[in-house]
């Protein structure tokens, strides 16, 4: 795989974790504060959607890291920036 595609394609992703970690706070910070137990459940559940969401973009990226390991500090600030 050339350089560029897959430097485009750790940029795509490392661009998803942090969408997905704004997204996810959002999330957080929301559970438990409605009164209607039915809100809250949907909270909850999108908020667990967005855990798992996160965990198979970090497992894409650690996988490209594998195949190029000169990406592997890039790869580890983009992950630190995300909170994972």
């Amino acid at each position: 795989m050339p350089d560029d595609y897959a430097h485009g394609q750790r940029d795509g992703l490392r661009l998803a974790l942090a969408a997905l970690a704004a997204e996810e706070a959002k999330w957080a910070a929301l559970l438990g504060e409605s009164r209607s137990w039915r809100t809250n459940r949907t909270r909850e559940v999108r908020h667990k959607t967005l855990q798992v969401a996160q965990k198979r973009v970090q497992t894409l990226l650690n996988r490209l890291t594998v195949n190029n390991p000169s990406a592997d500090s890039e790869v580890a600030a983009a992950v630190a920036k995300a909170g994972l």
